[in-house]
Protein backbone atom coordinates (compact mmCIF):
# COMPACT_ATOMS: atom_id res chain seq x y z
CA UNK A 1 0.00 0.00 0.00
CA UNK A 2 1.13 3.32 -1.11
CA UNK A 3 0.11 6.60 -0.64
CA UNK A 4 0.48 9.16 -3.38
CA UNK A 5 -0.93 13.27 -4.89
CA UNK A 6 -2.86 13.65 -7.83
CA UNK A 7 -1.66 17.42 -9.07
CA UNK A 8 -4.11 19.14 -7.15
CA UNK A 9 -2.40 17.43 -4.29
CA UNK A 10 -4.92 15.91 -3.21
CA UNK A 11 -3.74 12.20 -1.31
CA UNK A 12 -5.09 8.43 -3.02
CA UNK A 13 -3.53 5.47 -2.17
CA UNK A 14 -2.33 2.68 -4.32
CA UNK A 15 -2.93 -0.60 -3.55
CA UNK A 16 -0.07 -3.44 -4.97
CA UNK A 17 -2.51 -6.09 -7.51
CA UNK A 18 -5.48 -4.03 -6.73
CA UNK A 19 -7.53 -5.91 -8.63
CA UNK A 20 -6.88 -9.08 -6.61
CA UNK A 21 -8.21 -6.82 -3.46
CA UNK A 22 -11.43 -6.19 -2.06
CA UNK A 23 -11.69 -3.59 0.85
CA UNK A 24 -14.09 -2.77 3.12
CA UNK A 25 -13.71 0.14 5.36
CA UNK A 26 -16.30 2.55 8.02
CA UNK A 27 -19.55 0.93 9.36
CA UNK A 28 -19.11 -2.11 7.02
CA UNK A 29 -16.04 -3.49 7.89
CA UNK A 30 -17.51 -2.85 11.83
CA UNK A 31 -20.60 -5.01 10.37
CA UNK A 32 -18.68 -7.58 8.48
CA UNK A 33 -16.58 -8.01 11.58
CA UNK A 34 -19.10 -8.56 14.16
CA UNK A 35 -21.28 -10.55 11.93
CA UNK A 36 -17.86 -12.95 11.64
CA UNK A 37 -17.77 -12.86 15.47
CA UNK A 38 -21.65 -13.70 16.03
CA UNK A 39 -21.94 -16.60 13.70
CA UNK A 40 -18.85 -18.54 15.71
CA UNK A 41 -21.13 -17.30 19.07
CA UNK A 42 -23.79 -18.72 17.51
CA UNK A 43 -22.38 -22.29 16.85
CA UNK A 44 -21.41 -22.57 20.33
CA UNK A 45 -24.39 -20.86 21.64
CA UNK A 46 -26.14 -24.21 21.67
CA UNK A 47 -23.42 -26.17 23.80
CA UNK A 48 -23.82 -24.28 26.90
CA UNK A 49 -24.86 -25.57 30.47
CA UNK A 50 -25.93 -29.16 31.40
CA UNK A 51 -28.58 -29.82 28.37
CA UNK A 52 -26.12 -28.33 26.02
CA UNK A 53 -25.70 -29.99 22.59
CA UNK A 54 -22.76 -31.49 21.28
CA UNK A 55 -20.55 -31.04 18.05
CA UNK A 56 -19.01 -34.05 15.85
CA UNK A 57 -16.06 -32.92 14.43
CA UNK A 58 -14.50 -34.74 11.46
CA UNK A 59 -11.13 -34.30 10.58
CA UNK A 60 -9.46 -34.16 6.76
CA UNK A 61 -8.08 -37.45 7.68
CA UNK A 62 -11.39 -39.26 8.87
CA UNK A 63 -10.63 -38.75 12.77
CA UNK A 64 -14.42 -38.47 14.68
CA UNK A 65 -14.28 -35.89 17.76
CA UNK A 66 -17.43 -35.49 20.12
CA UNK A 67 -17.21 -32.68 22.10
CA UNK A 68 -19.08 -30.07 23.73
CA UNK A 69 -16.21 -28.28 25.05
CA UNK A 70 -16.04 -24.96 23.28
CA UNK A 71 -12.24 -24.69 23.29
CA UNK A 72 -11.95 -28.44 21.80
CA UNK A 73 -14.48 -27.03 19.06
CA UNK A 74 -13.30 -24.05 17.77
CA UNK A 75 -9.98 -26.02 17.83
CA UNK A 76 -10.90 -28.36 15.48
CA UNK A 77 -12.77 -25.70 13.21
CA UNK A 78 -11.12 -24.70 9.92
CA UNK A 79 -11.42 -21.57 10.22
CA UNK A 80 -10.62 -18.59 7.89
CA UNK A 81 -11.90 -15.31 8.68
CA UNK A 82 -9.24 -13.37 10.76
CA UNK A 83 -12.14 -12.49 13.12
CA UNK A 84 -13.21 -15.53 13.95
CA UNK A 85 -9.60 -16.38 14.90
CA UNK A 86 -9.67 -14.05 17.23
CA UNK A 87 -12.74 -15.70 18.85
CA UNK A 88 -10.65 -19.27 18.76
CA UNK A 89 -7.76 -17.99 20.44
CA UNK A 90 -10.56 -16.15 22.84
CA UNK A 91 -11.56 -19.27 24.08
CA UNK A 92 -7.73 -21.41 24.03
CA UNK A 93 -6.77 -18.52 26.21
CA UNK A 94 -9.61 -18.88 28.26
CA UNK A 95 -8.47 -22.73 28.46
CA UNK A 96 -4.85 -22.25 29.11
CA UNK A 97 -5.48 -19.39 31.94
CA UNK A 98 -8.89 -21.28 33.45
CA UNK A 99 -9.82 -24.49 31.95
CA UNK A 100 -13.14 -23.97 32.46
CA UNK A 101 -15.80 -21.46 30.86
CA UNK A 102 -14.42 -21.50 27.16
CA UNK A 103 -17.98 -21.69 26.21
CA UNK A 104 -19.69 -19.14 27.89
CA UNK A 105 -16.59 -16.71 27.21
CA UNK A 106 -17.51 -17.34 23.18
CA UNK A 107 -20.97 -16.77 23.96
CA UNK A 108 -20.66 -13.39 26.04
CA UNK A 109 -18.39 -12.13 23.41
CA UNK A 110 -21.38 -12.90 20.89
CA UNK A 111 -23.34 -11.10 22.60
CA UNK A 112 -21.21 -7.85 23.49
CA UNK A 113 -20.60 -7.38 19.57
CA UNK A 114 -24.74 -8.41 18.74
CA UNK A 115 -25.30 -5.00 21.38
CA UNK A 116 -22.62 -2.94 19.58
CA UNK A 117 -23.81 -3.06 16.27
CA UNK A 118 -27.22 -1.89 17.53
CA UNK A 119 -25.20 0.54 19.02
CA UNK A 120 -22.96 1.50 15.97
CA UNK A 121 -26.63 1.82 13.58
CA UNK A 122 -27.37 4.46 16.38
CA UNK A 123 -24.74 6.36 14.99
CA UNK A 124 -22.56 6.19 18.44
CA UNK A 125 -18.57 6.23 17.83
CA UNK A 126 -17.02 2.55 18.07
CA UNK A 127 -14.43 4.06 20.50
CA UNK A 128 -17.11 5.28 22.62
CA UNK A 129 -18.68 2.13 23.00
CA UNK A 130 -15.39 0.24 23.79
CA UNK A 131 -15.05 2.60 26.40
CA UNK A 132 -18.29 2.15 27.61
CA UNK A 133 -17.42 -1.83 27.55
CA UNK A 134 -14.39 -1.11 29.53
CA UNK A 135 -15.77 0.79 32.59
CA UNK A 136 -19.02 -1.79 32.10
CA UNK A 137 -16.32 -4.82 32.79
CA UNK A 138 -14.73 -3.10 35.72
CA UNK A 139 -18.18 -2.81 37.53
CA UNK A 140 -18.94 -6.24 36.68
CA UNK A 141 -15.42 -7.52 37.76
CA UNK A 142 -15.61 -5.46 41.01
CA UNK A 143 -19.31 -6.53 41.61
CA UNK A 144 -18.27 -10.31 41.49
CA UNK A 145 -15.88 -9.92 44.17
CA UNK A 146 -18.64 -8.61 46.27
CA UNK A 147 -21.14 -11.42 45.53
CA UNK A 148 -18.43 -14.31 45.97
CA UNK A 149 -18.22 -16.56 49.23
CA UNK A 150 -14.70 -18.03 50.33
CA UNK A 151 -14.85 -21.90 50.09
CA UNK A 152 -13.35 -23.41 53.49
CA UNK A 153 -11.82 -26.79 52.64
CA UNK A 154 -8.92 -29.36 54.40
CA UNK A 155 -7.31 -31.97 53.14
CA UNK A 156 -9.74 -34.12 55.30
CA UNK A 157 -13.16 -32.24 53.82
CA UNK A 158 -12.75 -32.08 50.26
CA UNK A 159 -16.97 -31.89 50.20
CA UNK A 160 -17.05 -28.24 48.87
CA UNK A 161 -14.62 -28.64 46.04
CA UNK A 162 -15.80 -32.27 44.81
CA UNK A 163 -19.36 -29.92 44.49
CA UNK A 164 -17.21 -27.63 42.60
CA UNK A 165 -16.24 -30.10 40.34
CA UNK A 166 -19.26 -31.86 39.94
CA UNK A 167 -20.93 -28.79 38.47
CA UNK A 168 -17.98 -28.75 35.82
CA UNK A 169 -18.83 -32.13 34.82
CA UNK A 170 -23.05 -31.60 34.70
CA UNK A 171 -22.29 -29.89 31.23
CA UNK A 172 -20.44 -33.14 29.69
CA UNK A 173 -21.50 -36.50 28.75
CA UNK A 174 -19.95 -37.81 31.82
CA UNK A 175 -22.44 -36.08 33.92
CA UNK A 176 -23.97 -39.80 34.66
CA UNK A 177 -21.00 -40.65 36.44
CA UNK A 178 -20.04 -36.98 37.84
CA UNK A 179 -19.60 -37.87 41.19
CA UNK A 180 -17.12 -40.39 41.10
CA UNK A 181 -15.21 -38.45 38.63
CA UNK A 182 -15.03 -35.50 40.69
CA UNK A 183 -13.99 -37.02 43.57
CA UNK A 184 -11.01 -38.84 41.79
CA UNK A 185 -10.01 -35.33 40.00
CA UNK A 186 -10.26 -33.60 43.39
CA UNK A 187 -8.32 -36.24 45.48
CA UNK A 188 -5.50 -36.73 42.49
CA UNK A 189 -5.16 -32.66 42.32
CA UNK A 190 -4.81 -32.87 46.47
CA UNK A 191 -2.45 -35.74 45.74
CA UNK A 192 0.18 -33.27 44.11
CA UNK A 193 -0.78 -30.08 45.35
CA UNK A 194 1.77 -28.09 47.64
CA UNK A 195 -0.66 -26.55 49.65
CA UNK A 196 1.38 -24.08 51.39
CA UNK A 197 2.11 -22.55 48.87
CA UNK A 198 -1.06 -23.23 46.90
CA UNK A 199 -0.04 -24.14 43.98
CA UNK A 200 -0.44 -27.58 41.65
CA UNK A 201 1.52 -29.16 39.12
CA UNK A 202 -0.77 -30.72 36.44
CA UNK A 203 2.18 -32.26 34.58
CA UNK A 204 2.23 -34.92 37.92
CA UNK A 205 -1.25 -35.84 37.00
CA UNK A 206 -1.33 -38.14 34.03
CA UNK A 207 -4.36 -39.22 32.16
CA UNK A 208 -4.37 -42.94 30.60
CA UNK A 209 -7.26 -44.19 29.09
CA UNK A 210 -7.61 -48.07 27.34
CA UNK A 211 -10.91 -48.89 25.44
CA UNK A 212 -12.78 -51.57 27.03
CA UNK A 213 -14.79 -51.94 30.36
CA UNK A 214 -17.43 -49.09 31.58
CA UNK A 215 -17.15 -45.47 32.52
CA UNK A 216 -17.67 -46.45 36.00
CA UNK A 217 -14.50 -48.59 36.05
CA UNK A 218 -12.09 -45.58 35.62
CA UNK A 219 -9.99 -45.27 38.84
CA UNK A 220 -7.61 -43.20 40.45
CA UNK A 221 -4.20 -44.81 40.60
CA UNK A 222 -1.32 -43.41 43.83
CA UNK A 223 1.40 -44.36 41.33
CA UNK A 224 1.87 -44.68 37.35
CA UNK A 225 0.59 -46.89 35.24
CA UNK A 226 2.59 -47.44 31.60
CA UNK A 227 1.17 -48.91 28.91
CA UNK A 228 4.25 -51.69 28.31
CA UNK A 229 4.30 -55.49 29.87
CA UNK A 230 7.24 -57.22 31.09
CA UNK A 231 10.47 -57.84 28.43
CA UNK A 232 9.91 -61.47 28.39
CA UNK A 233 6.86 -63.46 29.06
CA UNK A 234 8.42 -65.47 31.57
CA UNK A 235 9.19 -63.04 33.93
CA UNK A 236 7.41 -62.52 36.98
CA UNK A 237 3.98 -60.56 36.71
CA UNK A 238 4.61 -59.14 40.61
CA UNK A 239 6.88 -57.51 42.50
CA UNK A 240 6.83 -56.27 45.80
CA UNK A 241 8.94 -53.80 47.48
CA UNK A 242 10.84 -53.30 43.88
CA UNK A 243 14.19 -51.61 43.88
CA UNK A 244 13.87 -49.85 40.44
CA UNK A 245 16.75 -49.00 37.82
CA UNK A 246 15.59 -46.58 35.50
CA UNK A 247 18.17 -46.65 32.63
CA UNK A 248 18.46 -44.25 29.30
CA UNK A 249 21.24 -46.55 27.97
CA UNK A 250 20.80 -49.44 25.48
CA UNK A 251 21.35 -53.46 26.80
CA UNK A 252 23.80 -53.69 23.82
CA UNK A 253 27.36 -53.56 22.95
CA UNK A 254 28.61 -50.30 22.85
CA UNK A 255 28.48 -49.30 18.81
CA UNK A 256 31.43 -47.07 17.61
CA UNK A 257 31.03 -43.91 16.29
CA UNK A 258 32.72 -44.13 13.09
CA UNK A 259 32.43 -46.70 11.01
CA UNK A 260 33.84 -49.92 10.81
CA UNK A 261 34.23 -53.08 9.07
CA UNK A 262 35.45 -55.83 10.91
CA UNK A 263 36.57 -59.11 8.95
CA UNK A 264 36.02 -62.70 10.01
CA UNK A 265 37.89 -65.48 8.32
CA UNK A 266 38.15 -67.77 11.37
CA UNK A 267 35.67 -69.45 13.57
CA UNK A 268 38.08 -68.97 16.50
CA UNK A 269 37.31 -65.00 15.37
CA UNK A 270 33.79 -65.48 15.42
CA UNK A 271 34.02 -67.33 18.51
CA UNK A 272 35.96 -64.17 20.60
CA UNK A 273 33.52 -61.77 18.96
CA UNK A 274 30.89 -63.62 20.60
CA UNK A 275 32.28 -64.16 23.82
CA UNK A 276 33.37 -60.53 24.22
CA UNK A 277 29.89 -59.74 23.24
CA UNK A 278 28.14 -61.68 25.84
CA UNK A 279 30.67 -60.81 28.43
CA UNK A 280 29.59 -57.00 27.72
CA UNK A 281 26.05 -58.05 28.82
CA UNK A 282 27.00 -60.12 31.32
CA UNK A 283 28.80 -56.92 33.31
CA UNK A 284 25.59 -55.03 31.78
CA UNK A 285 23.29 -57.31 34.19
CA UNK A 286 25.73 -57.61 36.86
CA UNK A 287 26.14 -53.99 37.65
CA UNK A 288 22.32 -53.76 37.57
CA UNK A 289 21.86 -56.86 40.28
CA UNK A 290 24.94 -55.24 42.22
CA UNK A 291 23.47 -52.16 42.26
CA UNK A 292 20.29 -54.36 44.07
CA UNK A 293 17.85 -53.58 41.45
CA UNK A 294 14.80 -56.03 41.26
CA UNK A 295 13.29 -54.26 38.27
CA UNK A 296 14.96 -52.87 34.95
CA UNK A 297 13.23 -50.11 33.12
CA UNK A 298 14.72 -48.86 30.04
CA UNK A 299 14.14 -46.59 27.58
CA UNK A 300 15.62 -48.44 24.54
CA UNK A 301 15.10 -51.82 23.63
CA UNK A 302 17.51 -55.07 24.21
CA UNK A 303 19.18 -57.92 21.83
CA UNK A 304 17.37 -61.05 22.71
CA UNK A 305 20.29 -62.28 24.23
CA UNK A 306 20.11 -59.74 26.94
CA UNK A 307 16.83 -60.21 27.23
CA UNK A 308 16.97 -64.16 27.77
CA UNK A 309 19.98 -62.91 30.12
CA UNK A 310 17.92 -60.98 32.32
CA UNK A 311 15.32 -63.66 32.36
CA UNK A 312 18.41 -66.58 33.34
CA UNK A 313 19.77 -63.79 36.49
CA UNK A 314 15.91 -62.99 37.50
CA UNK A 315 15.31 -59.51 36.78
CA UNK A 316 12.33 -58.46 35.43
CA UNK A 317 13.01 -55.64 32.51
CA UNK A 318 10.28 -53.43 30.69
CA UNK A 319 11.93 -51.98 27.81
CA UNK A 320 10.77 -48.61 24.97
CA UNK A 321 9.35 -46.65 27.85
CA UNK A 322 8.84 -43.00 26.46
CA UNK A 323 10.74 -39.98 28.01
CA UNK A 324 7.82 -38.35 30.09
CA UNK A 325 6.69 -41.76 31.64
CA UNK A 326 10.14 -42.25 32.96
CA UNK A 327 10.27 -38.99 34.26
CA UNK A 328 7.07 -39.14 36.09
CA UNK A 329 8.12 -42.79 37.61
CA UNK A 330 11.52 -41.22 39.16
CA UNK A 331 9.39 -38.60 40.33
CA UNK A 332 7.04 -41.09 41.80
CA UNK A 333 10.06 -43.98 43.10
CA UNK A 334 12.28 -40.83 43.95
CA UNK A 335 14.91 -42.70 42.09
CA UNK A 336 17.20 -41.07 39.43
CA UNK A 337 17.82 -41.26 35.76
CA UNK A 338 20.47 -43.28 34.61
CA UNK A 339 22.68 -42.59 31.59
CA UNK A 340 25.69 -44.88 31.99
CA UNK A 341 25.82 -48.31 33.68
CA UNK A 342 28.98 -47.38 34.96
CA UNK A 343 27.12 -44.60 37.25
CA UNK A 344 24.35 -47.21 38.69
CA UNK A 345 24.67 -47.63 42.89
CA UNK A 346 22.09 -48.18 44.74
CA UNK A 347 21.18 -44.82 46.04
CA UNK A 348 20.14 -44.03 42.41
CA UNK A 349 17.54 -46.69 42.90
CA UNK A 350 13.41 -45.98 42.84
CA UNK A 351 11.62 -47.81 45.33
CA UNK A 352 7.69 -48.72 44.87
CA UNK A 353 5.75 -51.20 47.36
CA UNK A 354 4.22 -53.25 44.16
CA UNK A 355 4.67 -53.60 40.64
CA UNK A 356 2.39 -55.80 38.98
CA UNK A 357 1.11 -56.14 35.76
CA UNK A 358 -2.40 -56.45 34.64
CA UNK A 359 -4.27 -57.61 31.29
CA UNK A 360 -7.51 -56.67 30.61
CA UNK A 361 -10.74 -58.52 29.24
CA UNK A 362 -10.19 -61.03 26.37
CA UNK A 363 -7.46 -59.40 24.76
CA UNK A 364 -4.20 -59.34 25.00
CA UNK A 365 -3.41 -56.04 26.36
CA UNK A 366 -1.31 -55.39 29.80
CA UNK A 367 -0.14 -52.63 31.22
CA UNK A 368 2.20 -52.33 34.14
CA UNK A 369 1.54 -50.64 37.62
CA UNK A 370 3.60 -49.10 39.51
CA UNK A 371 2.09 -48.37 42.69
CA UNK A 372 2.71 -47.47 46.91
CA UNK A 373 5.96 -45.39 45.60
CA UNK A 374 8.04 -43.63 48.06
CA UNK A 375 6.96 -40.70 46.96
CA UNK A 376 2.94 -39.94 45.50
CA UNK A 377 3.40 -36.60 43.61
CA UNK A 378 2.53 -38.11 41.12
CA UNK A 379 -0.62 -39.93 40.15
CA UNK A 380 -2.55 -41.83 37.07
CA UNK A 381 -6.10 -41.58 36.41
CA UNK A 382 -6.66 -44.51 34.58
CA UNK A 383 -10.65 -44.59 32.22
CA UNK A 384 -12.04 -47.08 30.77
CA UNK A 385 -15.10 -46.64 28.05
CA UNK A 386 -16.94 -47.94 25.57
CA UNK A 387 -15.00 -46.64 22.63
CA UNK A 388 -12.50 -44.23 21.64
CA UNK A 389 -14.12 -41.04 21.64
CA UNK A 390 -15.95 -41.50 24.99
CA UNK A 391 -12.23 -41.99 26.06
CA UNK A 392 -11.19 -38.81 24.62
CA UNK A 393 -14.58 -36.78 25.77
CA UNK A 394 -13.66 -37.89 29.21
CA UNK A 395 -10.22 -37.14 28.84
CA UNK A 396 -11.19 -33.29 27.83
CA UNK A 397 -13.98 -33.43 30.72
CA UNK A 398 -11.32 -34.08 33.61
CA UNK A 399 -8.87 -32.25 32.51
CA UNK A 400 -11.57 -29.11 33.10
CA UNK A 401 -12.12 -30.96 36.52
CA UNK A 402 -8.73 -31.01 37.60
CA UNK A 403 -8.10 -27.45 36.50
CA UNK A 404 -11.50 -26.41 38.85
CA UNK A 405 -9.83 -27.93 41.48
CA UNK A 406 -6.15 -26.23 41.23
CA UNK A 407 -8.01 -22.92 40.67
CA UNK A 408 -10.03 -23.44 43.84
CA UNK A 409 -6.62 -24.37 45.56
CA UNK A 410 -5.33 -20.94 44.34
CA UNK A 411 -8.05 -18.91 45.07
CA UNK A 412 -10.67 -20.79 47.12
CA UNK A 413 -13.48 -18.17 46.37
CA UNK A 414 -16.48 -19.14 44.59
CA UNK A 415 -19.73 -17.84 42.65
CA UNK A 416 -22.90 -19.56 42.60
CA UNK A 417 -23.17 -20.78 38.23
CA UNK A 418 -26.98 -20.96 36.33
CA UNK A 419 -25.92 -18.02 34.96
CA UNK A 420 -26.99 -16.00 38.41
CA UNK A 421 -23.88 -14.47 38.51
CA UNK A 422 -24.33 -13.13 35.19
CA UNK A 423 -27.86 -12.27 36.08
CA UNK A 424 -26.44 -10.44 39.32
CA UNK A 425 -23.68 -8.64 37.43
CA UNK A 426 -26.38 -7.35 35.01
CA UNK A 427 -28.51 -5.45 37.57
CA UNK A 428 -25.39 -3.83 39.21
CA UNK A 429 -24.13 -2.82 35.66
CA UNK A 430 -27.59 -1.30 34.60
CA UNK A 431 -27.97 0.05 38.32
CA UNK A 432 -23.78 1.74 37.79
CA UNK A 433 -24.95 3.48 34.17
CA UNK A 434 -27.37 6.01 35.98
CA UNK A 435 -24.09 7.44 37.32
CA UNK A 436 -22.20 8.18 34.07
CA UNK A 437 -23.28 11.15 32.12
CA UNK A 438 -22.44 11.13 28.43
CA UNK A 439 -22.91 8.38 25.69
CA UNK A 440 -20.74 5.66 27.36
CA UNK A 441 -24.02 5.17 29.79
CA UNK A 442 -25.67 3.55 26.29
CA UNK A 443 -22.88 0.91 25.93
CA UNK A 444 -23.10 0.18 29.80
CA UNK A 445 -26.49 -0.67 29.12
CA UNK A 446 -26.02 -2.72 25.93
CA UNK A 447 -23.24 -4.51 28.22
CA UNK A 448 -25.89 -5.02 30.95
CA UNK A 449 -27.83 -6.77 28.44
CA UNK A 450 -25.10 -8.30 26.72
CA UNK A 451 -24.19 -10.45 30.31
CA UNK A 452 -27.83 -11.36 30.02
CA UNK A 453 -27.36 -13.70 26.78
CA UNK A 454 -25.71 -16.54 29.08
CA UNK A 455 -28.51 -16.96 31.30
CA UNK A 456 -30.59 -17.22 28.30
CA UNK A 457 -28.71 -19.41 26.13
CA UNK A 458 -28.79 -21.65 29.81
CA UNK A 459 -32.91 -21.15 29.63
CA UNK A 460 -33.17 -22.08 26.14
CA UNK A 461 -30.68 -25.00 25.57
CA UNK A 462 -32.86 -26.53 28.86
CA UNK A 463 -36.06 -25.92 26.82
CA UNK A 464 -37.60 -23.17 28.92
CA UNK A 465 -38.96 -20.29 27.67
CA UNK A 466 -36.67 -18.30 27.83
CA UNK A 467 -37.87 -14.28 27.74
CA UNK A 468 -40.28 -15.67 30.81
CA UNK A 469 -37.92 -17.40 32.97
CA UNK A 470 -35.23 -14.84 32.69
CA UNK A 471 -37.20 -12.31 33.88
CA UNK A 472 -38.98 -14.22 36.41
CA UNK A 473 -35.26 -14.91 37.98
CA UNK A 474 -34.36 -11.18 37.42
CA UNK A 475 -37.39 -10.42 39.51
CA UNK A 476 -37.07 -12.55 42.12
CA UNK A 477 -33.58 -11.34 42.26
CA UNK A 478 -34.51 -7.61 42.89
CA UNK A 479 -37.29 -8.49 44.80
CA UNK A 480 -35.24 -10.57 47.47
CA UNK A 481 -31.40 -9.18 46.55
CA UNK A 482 -30.63 -12.33 46.41
CA UNK A 483 -27.81 -13.20 44.01
CA UNK A 484 -27.61 -17.41 44.04
CA UNK A 485 -30.83 -17.42 42.17
CA UNK A 486 -30.08 -19.08 38.80
CA UNK A 487 -31.79 -20.61 36.12
CA UNK A 488 -32.98 -24.31 37.06
CA UNK A 489 -31.61 -26.16 33.75
CA UNK A 490 -32.25 -29.96 35.49
CA UNK A 491 -35.87 -29.05 36.89
CA UNK A 492 -35.39 -29.41 40.30
CA UNK A 493 -37.98 -27.11 41.23
CA UNK A 494 -35.85 -24.64 43.21
CA UNK A 495 -34.14 -21.49 41.44
CA UNK A 496 -31.57 -21.06 44.38
CA UNK A 497 -28.03 -22.81 43.28
CA UNK A 498 -27.05 -22.47 46.74
CA UNK A 499 -29.40 -25.06 47.38
CA UNK A 500 -28.84 -27.03 44.18
CA UNK A 501 -24.97 -26.42 44.84
CA UNK A 502 -24.29 -25.20 40.91
CA UNK A 503 -20.81 -23.17 41.63
CA UNK A 504 -18.23 -21.65 39.52
CA UNK A 505 -14.60 -20.30 40.86
CA UNK A 506 -14.22 -16.75 40.90
CA UNK A 507 -11.53 -16.55 39.04
CA UNK A 508 -13.16 -18.07 36.31
CA UNK A 509 -15.78 -16.04 35.88
CA UNK A 510 -13.66 -12.72 36.07
CA UNK A 511 -10.99 -14.01 33.25
CA UNK A 512 -14.45 -14.47 31.42
CA UNK A 513 -15.66 -10.41 32.00
CA UNK A 514 -12.24 -9.49 30.89
CA UNK A 515 -11.59 -11.59 27.63
CA UNK A 516 -14.85 -10.95 26.33
CA UNK A 517 -14.70 -7.49 26.70
CA UNK A 518 -11.21 -6.91 25.67
CA UNK A 519 -11.28 -9.26 22.22
CA UNK A 520 -14.26 -7.38 21.71
CA UNK A 521 -12.48 -3.63 21.88
CA UNK A 522 -10.05 -4.94 19.61
CA UNK A 523 -12.77 -5.71 16.89
CA UNK A 524 -14.34 -2.65 17.50
CA UNK A 525 -11.48 -0.43 16.88
CA UNK A 526 -10.82 -2.15 13.29
CA UNK A 527 -12.61 0.07 10.78
CA UNK A 528 -10.41 -0.83 7.60
CA UNK A 529 -9.90 -4.16 6.16
CA UNK A 530 -8.08 -4.84 3.28
CA UNK A 531 -8.43 -8.51 2.28
CA UNK A 532 -7.69 -10.93 -0.62
CA UNK A 533 -10.95 -11.23 -2.78
CA UNK A 534 -11.87 -14.35 -3.54
CA UNK A 535 -11.75 -15.68 -6.98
Amino acid sequence: MALAFDEFGRPFIILREQEKKARIRGLDAHKANIAAGKAVARILRTSLGPKGMDKMLQSPDGDVTITNDGATILEQMDVDNQIAKLMVELSRSQDYEIGDGTTGVVVMAGALLEQAEKLLERGIHPIRVAEGYEMASRIAFDHLERISQKFEFTADNIEPLVRTCMTTLSSKIVNRCKRALAEIAVKAVLAVADLERKDVNLDLIKVEGKVGGKLEDTELIYGIVVDKDMSHPQMPKRIEDAKIAILTCPFEPPKPKTKHKVDIDTVEKFQTLREQEQKYFDEMVQKCKDAGATLVICQWGFDDEANHLLMNRNLPAVRWVGGVELELIAIATGGRIVPRFQELSPEKLGKAGLVREKSFGTTKDKMLYIEKCANSRAVTIFIRGGNKMMIEETKRSLHDALCVARNLIRNNSIVYGGGSAEISCSIAVETAADRHPGVEQYAIRSFADALDAVPLALAENSGLPPIDTLTAVKAQHVKESNPHCGIDCNDVGTNDMKEQNVFETLIGKQQQILLATQVVKMILKIDDVISPSEY
